[in-house]
């Protein structure tokens, strides 16, 4: 399907009636790009996809196997690269964390260090999420500042009437193919972004986990796989460490089986991944839905011959339900067995700056 080029306002417009109108539809915006492109369904039908064939956008789970596709043949697919300008709206007066959010969470990660401690696993991802309720909503604005506030990111707008809006700025890739080539990287550690990084062990043993693990299963499908020296990525205010990862796949690797392999990664899961996975569904005590799940172009271009897969990981996200106006920020961080509680909740509460940032300003 051809992309047209519309205006912004024709873009945000046509996003606001498939709301109403309760038909999915996502906004993104790949990053250091100057282009929003919209993917707009045509009704409100679920489609799913379990085999990855398909042309459009999927939006998967952190667990579970129903991926929602938005189907390009079933939508308007429309781009804009007209500048964007920020709306002055109210700010929000968002609440602070408790003693009991900061406690509950301190307590999950001495459980992992326990466990860690116990050989059940070398690492593990715990997360949280903060609920609040939110006066106004207005997708549209909301979308607006991020992309001001994060032009290195990728960001993205989805709605969909059996998960309500969902929000991201970040730009972790799972993966992206095109042809039989596959690029991903390996993201990990946190501090606030300055000048001069310097990173603790802990923070790099971290990341060779990640590395060393998307290596190991990609080697399974491909005939070489080149790894990058580690290098500073800054993500808005935050710096994280990374690694690019390209292989070269064998003829005929099915798309699916590369995804099952490394979703979810040791980035937002743990190692070995089963029972880091086992500790999170039995410890969190909540549901993550789409946080750290992926989401992202499947098969664009397929019929012009030249299909390409460009999936991105679900973090730095908010999740907001129109109708109760109500919103959920989800943060996490890697745990291992030098790891801080006191300092693994601080790197939670920095991370939520990403959208917080965006609401109560």
């Amino acid at each position: 399907m051809k992309q047209a080029t519309v205006s912004l306002d024709s873009l945000f417009s046509k996003a606001a009636d498939n709301a109403d109108n309760g038909f999915p539809f996502v906004l993104y915006r790949k990053p250091g790009s100057s282009t929003l492109s919209g993917l707009f369904q045509k009704d409100s039908r679920e489609f799913t996809t379990d085999t990855f064939m398909e042309t459009g956008y999927v939006f998967a789970p952190f667990s579970g196997k129903t991926t929602l596709l938005i189907p390009e043949q079933e939508s308007d697919f429309l781009c804009s690269r007209d500048a964007i300008e920020v709306e002055e709206t109210a700010p929000l007066n968002l609440p602070d964390t408790t003693q009991e959010d900061r406690d509950s969470h301190i307590g999950l990660v001495n459980k992992g260090i326990d466990a860690i401690q116990q050989g059940r696993f070398r690492k593990v991802v715990l997360s949280r999420r903060e609920a609040f309720d939110l006066s106004i909503f207005d997708c549209i604005p909301t979308l607006k500042k991020m992309l001001v506030n994060y032009p290195e990111a990728y960001v993205y707008c989805w709605f969909h009437p059996t998960t309500g809006f969902w929000f991201g700025a970040f730009s972790e890739q799972l993966l992206k193919v095109s042809g039989n080539t596959l690029y991903t990287m390996a993201v990990a550690g946190t501090q606030k972004w300055k000048p001069e990084l310097n990173w603790q062990p802990k923070e790099r043993e971290e990341q060779q986990f990640v590395t060393d693990f998307i290596a190991g299963e990609l080697g399974k499908y491909a005939v070489s796989v080149d790894i990058s020296a580690p290098y500073n990525l800054k993500a808005g205010t935050l710096a994280h460490i990374k690694t690019d990862i390209t292989a070269s796949l064998h003829q005929g690797t099915r798309l699916r089986d590369i995804i099952e392999s490394l979703h979810p990664t040791p980035a937002v899961c743990g190692l070995p991944k089963n029972e880091a996975l086992d500790f999170i569904m039995a410890n969190e005590n909540y549901d993550r839905r789409y946080y750290s799940g992926f989401h992202g172009e499947l098969n664009k271009d397929f019929l012009n011959g030249n299909a390409q897969t460009d999936l991105f990981v679900n973090l730095r996200c908010m999740e907001v339900d129109s109708v109760k106006k109500t919103a959920g920020i989800y943060v996490g961080g890697g745990i291992t067995k030098d790891s801080n509680p006191e300092m693994e909740w601080q790197e939670t509460v920095n991370k939520s700056e990403t959208m917080k940032k965006i609401l109560s300003k």
